[in-house]
C-alpha cells in the first residue's frame, strides 16, 4: 500500500522528527469516504427544508442547460435554416425567457448553499466548543492549543465548501452529463456507444491521480495544523523567547515549518495540474475521434445522418465533456473536505477520559468538610505524584499546603475540584464521595485563585463579576473595599471600566491578581482554593491584605498554597508535602518547634528573605 509523501525528502531539518510527533497523521492512503460526508450532511437535518428546496434547484438546473444547448441546436436547424425569420424571432424569445429563469433558478441554488455551509459551519463549531468545555484537563495536558484552533477554523472551513459547493456543484454536473447523454443517445445511439467506449480511459486516470491526490491532500492538511500550532506556541511564549534571546532560532523552526508545508501544498498543485489538464486533453481526443466517425456517418448517404443532427450532437458532446474538469476540481475539493472531516470528528469522538456518574446528584448546603482517605494519583500511568494522602478538613478550618516544587501540593487541590479522579481512593465532601457529585455543582461551591490568573477580554468589572455575573456594580466595590484595594483599582485610566486586554496584558500582574482575588471574594464561596495567591503582590500591598485574607478565610473551608511562609502562620493546619506524601502536619508553632521537615523549609525562607 502506498503511504504518504515521505516527509524526509521535505525541505526542513525538523521535517522527520515533526512528521513521528503528528499523531494526527495515519499511515496508508484512504479513497472517498463517503460516511464522512453522510455525517458531516447529518448537520443539514435542522434545515432540511432548506436543504430539499437546494435539491430541488439542483436537480432543475442539471436538466436546464442541456435543453437551453438542445434550444439552440433546434433554433439553428429549425427557422434559421428554413429562413423563417418570424419564426426564428419568436424562438430566440422563447430561448431568452428560458435562459431568465435559467439565472434565476442559479442564484436560488448559489444562495442556499452558501446559507446551508453557513449554518452546518455554525452548528459544527458551537458543537466543538460544547466539547472542548466537557473535556478534562488531562485532554489539554496532551493537546496543542495550535491542534485545537486549526480545527475550529481552517478544518471547519474547508468542511464549508465540501458542504456547499462538492455535493451540489457534482450533481449539477454529474446531472448535466446525464441528460445530455440521453439526448446524444436518442439523436444518434451509435455515435454515442463510441463515446462510452472511450470512457475506461477517464476511469483509469481518475484512478491514479486519485490515490496521489490523496496522500497530497492529507500531507498539506497535516502540515497546515503544525504550522498553526506552532504560531500559537511562539505567540503565547514571546516573553521567554526574547527573554532567553530564541527569535533567530524559532523563526528558523518556524521556516522549515512552513517550507514543510509549502512542499506538500506544491506536490499537490502539481499532481492536479497533471491531472486536469489531461482530463481536458482526453476530452479533446474524443471530440477528434467521434468528429471522424460523425463526418463518415454523414458523408455516407446510406448511414442517414443529417448534418444538423451532428451539429446537434456535438453541441451536447461538448456539454457533456464540460463538467469534467469541474468535476476534477470538485473531486480536490471533496479530498479537501474529507481530510478536515476526519480531523473535526476525530476531535468530536475524542471520549473523556472520565465524566460524571449519571446517578451523580447536586451538592446542596455545603459545610466544607473535606477528608482524603489514601488518596493516590497519576498524570500519567505508573508514574504517581500523590501517595497514600490522608487528612480531614473541618468545616470553616484554613489549611496550608508547603513543600518543594513537584511536592504534588498542586495535584491535591486539583483532585479537590475534581479536575481530576483519583486513581486510588476516595474524597469526600460533606460525606459525600466526590464520584457522587455533579462536577458543575461542586465547581459553584468553590473559589479559586491561582499563581498564574487568567482574566478574559473584558473590563475589570466584568472580570470581577465573571464567577456571579448577576452581581451589582456595588456588590463589585463593596468586594473591593472589604479586601482594602479600591484605591489601587481605582488608579486604573478608567477604574472598574479599564480594559484590560488580553490575558489581563493591559495591567500590572499585581493588579491582575488583585482582580482575580476579588473574583473569588465576589463569588462568596464556601470552599476557597489559594495557589501561590500572593506571590506576584509586593510586600506592601500583601500586608494590607492580610487583614482582607483573615475575613475571606473566616467561616470558610480553605486551601493554601504557598511558598512565601508568612501569609499561613496563622492557618489551623499546615500539610508538609514531600515526594507526593505528607510527611508532617500541624500548626506553623507546632512545626517549627518540632524542628523537622517544615523548620528546615522555614529556615530557608527567613534567610532567604533576611539576605
Amino acid at each position: 500500500m502506498k503511504t504518504n509523501p515521505d516527509p524526509a525528502k521535505a525541505p526542513g531539518s525538523y521535517a522527520l522528527s515533526l512528521r513521528r510527533e503528528e499523531d494526527d497523521q495515519e499511515a496508508g492512503t484512504r479513497p472517498l469516504q463517503f460516511s464522512l460526508f453522510a455525517r458531516l450532511f447529518s448537520y443539514t437535518r435542522p434545515y432540511a427544508r432548506k436543504r430539499n428546496l437546494l435539491f430541488g434547484m439542483v436537480i432543475l438546473r442539471s436538466i436546464q442547460l442541456p435543453v437551453l444547448v438542445w434550444m439552440v441546436s433546434a433554433i439553428i436547424r429549425g427557422p434559421i435554416a428554413n429562413d423563417d425569420v418570424t419564426a426564428m424571432f419568436w424562438s430566440v424569445a422563447g430561448f431568452a425567457v428560458f435562459a431568465l429563469f435559467t439565472e434565476s433558478c442559479l442564484h436560488f441554488r448559489h444562495r442556499y448553499a452558501l446559507e446551508l455551509g453557513e449554518a452546518v459551519v455554525h452548528d459544527l463549531r458551537g458543537a466543538i466548543f460544547r466539547h472542548l468545555h466537557q473535556m478534562p484537563m488531562s485532554f489539554y495536558n496532551r493537546t496543542k492549543l495550535g491542534r485545537i484552533i486549526s480545527r475550529m477554523t481552517s478544518d471547519v472551513e474547508i468542511l464549508r465548501q465540501g458542504v456547499q459547493n462538492v455535493l451540489f456543484v457534482s450533481m449539477v454536473q454529474l446531472g448535466q452529463m446525464l441528460v445530455a447523454g440521453g439526448l446524444m443517445l436518442y439523436y444518434d445511439w451509435v455515435l454515442f456507444l463510441v463515446l462510452l467506449g472511450l470512457a475506461p480511459i477517464l476511469w483509469i486516470l481518475n484512478r491514479y491521480f486519485r490515490r496521489r491526490l490523496s496522500d497530497a491532500t492529507r500531507a498539506v492538511q497535516a502540515s497546515f495544523s503544525r504550522v498553526t500550532s506552532n504560531l500559537a506556541e511562539s505567540v503565547n511564549g514571546i516573553r521567554v523567547t526574547q527573554g532567553f534571546v530564541r527569535e533567530d532560532a524559532n523563526h528558523h523552526f518556524f521556516r522549515d515549518l512552513v517550507q514543510n508545508h509549502s512542499h506538500y501544498s506544491i506536490v499537490l498543485a502539481k499532481t492536479s495540474a497533471v491531472f486536469l489538464p489531461l482530463l481536458d486533453l482526453n476530452s479533446q481526443i474524443f471530440i477528434a475521434i467521434l468528429l471522424i466517425f460523425g463526418g463518415y456517418r454523414v458523408l455516407d448517404p446510406g448511414m442517414d445522418m443529417e448534418v444538423g443532427d451532428l451539429i446537434t450532437f456535438f453541441f451536447l458532446t461538448n456539454l457533456f465533456f464540460a463538467p469534467i474538469r469541474s468535476l476534477g476540481n470538485q473531486f480536490n475539493n471533496a479530498l479537501l473536505a474529507m481530510a478536515g472531516a476526519e480531523r473535526v470528528f476525530r476531535l468530536l469522538d475524542t471520549e473523556p477520559e472520565w465524566t460524571d456518574d449519571p446517578s451523580a446528584t447536586d451538592l446542596d448546603n455545603v459545610e466544607g468538610r473535606v477528608e482524603f482517605r489514601n488518596v493516590g494519583f497519576a498524570y500519567n500511568e505508573g508514574r504517581p505524584v500523590l501517595n497514600n494522602i490522608d487528612f480531614r478538613v473541618e468545616p470553616g478550618q484554613s489549611v496550608a499546603l508547603v513543600g518543594h516544587t513537584g511536592s504534588g501540593k498542586t495535584s491535591v487541590v486539583n483532585l479537590l475540584a475534581k479536575f481530576y479522579l483519583p486513581a486510588s481512593g476516595q474524597i469526600l465532601i460533606d460525606g459525600r464521595e466526590i464520584r457522587t457529585i455533579r462536577s458543575e455543582s461542586l465547581h459553584r461551591k468553590m473559589g479559586l485563585v491561582q499563581q498564574t490568573n487568567f482574566l478574559f477580554s473584558g473590563t475589570v468589572c466584568d472580570n470581577i463579576r465573571f464567577g456571579k455575573p448577576e452581581a451589582t456594580r456595588e456588590e463589585v466595590f463593596d468586594s473591593l473595599r472589604q479586601l482594602d484595594c479600591l484605591d489601587l483599582i481605582e488608579k486604573l485610566p478608567y477604574g472598574l471600566d479599564t480594559q484590560v486586554g488580553e490575558k489581563g496584558a493591559s495591567i500590572s500582574l499585581g493588579q491582575r491578581q488583585l482582580v482575580c482575588f476579588a473574583r473569588a471574594f465576589l463569588a462568596d464561596p464556601r470552599i476557597l482554593i489559594l495557589d501561590e495567591a500572593t506571590s506576584s503582590i509586593d510586600a506592601l500591598t500583601e500586608n494590607r491584605l492580610q487583614q482582607a485574607l483573615f475575613k475571606l478565610l473566616q467561616n470558610r473551608t480553605s486551601f493554601l498554597i504557598a511558598h512565601r511562609l508568612s501569609t499561613i502562620r496563622h492557618v489551623d493546619q499546615v500539610f508538609v508535602m514531600r515526594d507526593g506524601r505528607i510527611v508532617e502536619r500541624g500548626t506553623h508553632a507546632e512545626l517549627v518547634a518540632i524542628n523537622g521537615y517544615y523548620a528546615e523549609l522555614y529556615r530557608e525562607f527567613s534567610e532567604a528573605h533576611a539576605g
